[in-house]
């Protein structure tokens, strides 16, 4: 027996499946029960077929166990009938039905693909040598009014990518494997959690909703407050707050949460993702690379098994130490003729490659040095990197929060972490100095006033707070997104999202 359905003959499905319901309702019978009892989920039930009596063997002592679970294959042949029902974890069991359980065996007619369906019984070996339930007891729990999609069994299915994340529902349906995506998404957080716990870190909630956009560089998504009458910004980031709670005395502290951006989407990038975000009072960006280095272990034990994982094809080790190298030396390893230690020869030398190629999206804009270098860096370095690498010493032109390096002040303490020529940390020593930042934040503002979308608003209260003093800092951000791309195998940061943006359906 098989209802599964296309596009073209959908509704008459829906439509039979409706009356049906109606059809059971008059019987007495509830389409939408909610009062069976299962005592085990399927894939707990016992399996080892050699310890499972044949049919002739089971006997009244032995155990009965109760299961719920979809119903995705329904074999009829004469007095007997074969079930299938998949769990939550995509496991499936096999259930005989025989025509002398007169109740269940009734139900077989009123019972479609896809309904979830309860059963109560004991296990036998058959006659092939598979573990199967006896079944006593025949429930109908859910009846789907609308039918599964392509051939579950066969491995394919009908719906296209896009349908597939704005359906997540069917997705799911149809690929059991996307439910463990998103449970080694969930053992990430979690272990995520129990190592910063583990360290004394405390998590906390910060606002969402700010009357300042600030703590990255990125285009907000902007909002209205009808009581106050006034503009609110969804966040870029955690960061201003999250130091406002070191200044106050939190040494350490953490907070993993949604951040949005106004921005371009790619299969790295959705304009709502997640972050955690975390700072360590009497500590430097160095003993951060440090924690990054055990955390990333940890993470990857806890998901995959070991430090030696597969991301597309390609083999990734994140064993400790990961390579460090400094923005400079990263890109005069890249372009041997950059004129990367002198600024303003570095700035004619950008400027000149910017005009012979106009499409840039710097092309005609006001260069200065620390934006020539890490163009450069994005442009000819970044993509390269595939083994984890932390690359160090960025410009104080592209880190307005960053403290200066006591050496070489035009540099600032900190790392950016990139495996698969992608960012997947940033973090910096915590400048601390409320005279330098009010003089980067006034920075940001003139560059706002020039058309950047980009650039931070000016925070009063955040330099108020660094005038109470906060101390000596170290912080740093991870996208949990991307983490969960590289831990699970996946290519496009939609396949970790359970609901990624996408255009509007028909659009």
């Amino acid at each position: 027996m098989s209802d599964q359905t296309t596009d073209s003959d959908l509704e008459g499905q829906i439509a039979h499946r409706t009356r049906k319901a109606e059809d059971l309702r008059g019987k007495g019978v509830n389409p939408w029960a909610n009062d069976f009892h299962v005592t085990h989920a399927i894939a707990d039930v016992p399996r080892d077929i050699e310890k499972l009596p044949t049919e002739d063997q089971i006997a009244e002592q032995d155990p009965r166990y109760a299961v719920a679970g979809r119903l995705l294959q329904m074999n009829e042949k004469g007095k007997v009938a074969f079930l299938f029902l998949r769990g939550d974890r995509g496991e499936m069991i096999q259930l005989f039905v025989k025509v002398n359980y007169e109740k269940a065996f009734a139900l077989l007619k009123d019972l479609q693909l896809g309904d979830i369906v309860g059963a109560r019984g004991q296990m036998f070996k058959t006659r092939i040598g598979k573990a199967a339930m006896r079944v006593e007891e025949l429930r109908l729990l859910t009846k789907a009014i609308r039918p599964l999609p392509g051939k579950l069994l066969g491995g394919q299915d009908v719906k296209d990518v896009e349908s597939r994340y704005r359906q997540r529902y069917v997705d799911m349906i149809s690929h059991p494997e996307v439910a463990e995506v998103f449970r080694k998404r969930a053992r990430l957080v979690t272990e995520m959690r129990r190592f910063f716990d583990d360290r004394g870190y405390v998590e906390v909630e910060t606002r969402t909703l700010l009357s300042t956009n600030g703590g990255a560089a990125a285009r907000p998504f902007v909002t209205h407050h009808n009581t106050l009458d006034m503009n609110l910004y969804l966040r870029i980031a955690t960061e201003l707050d999250l130091k406002r709670l070191v200044v106050g005395g939190i040494d350490r502290v953490y907070e993993i949460g949604r951040i949005f951006r106004n921005e371009g989407m790619d299969r790295f990038h959705n304009p709502e993702f997640t972050t955690i975000e975390f700072y360590q009072a009497y500590a430097t960006y160095e003993d951060l690379m440090v924690l990054t280095e055990q955390l990333f272990e940890r993470l990857a034990v806890a998901v995959c098994g070991g430090t030696e994982i597969t991301y597309q094809g390609q083999s990734l080790s994140l064993k400790a130490p990961f390579c460090r190298l400094s923005m400079r030396d990263a890109v005069r390893a890249a372009l041997p003729d950059a004129p990367v230690d002198d600024r303003e020869a570095l700035v004619r030398y950008v400027t000149q490659r910017l005009h012979e190629t106009p499409h840039t999206e710097h092309a005609g804009t006001r260069m200065d040095y620390g934006h020539a270098l890490t163009h450069l860096f994005e442009e000819h370095v970044e993509g390269t990197l595939i083994q984890p690498t932390f690359i160090t010493e960025h410009p104080i032109e592209v880190s307005p929060l960053s403290r200066r390096n006591d050496r070489t002040p035009e540099f600032c303490d900190r790392f950016e972490l990139f495996l698969v020529g992608k960012e997947f940390a940033n973090a910096f020593s915590e400048l601390n100095d409320p005279i330098d930042q009010r003089a980067r934040f006034q920075s940001q503002v003139a560059l706002k006033a020039a058309g950047d979308t980009e650039a931070m608003d000016y925070d009063e209260d955040f330099c108020r707070a660094l005038e109470h003093g906060m101390p000596p800092t170290a912080g740093e951000g991870i996208g949990i997104d991307r983490l969960a791309m590289l831990l699970t195998d996946q290519p496009s940061i939609r396949d970790v999202i359970l609901f990624p943006q996408l255009r509007p359906e028909g659009a």
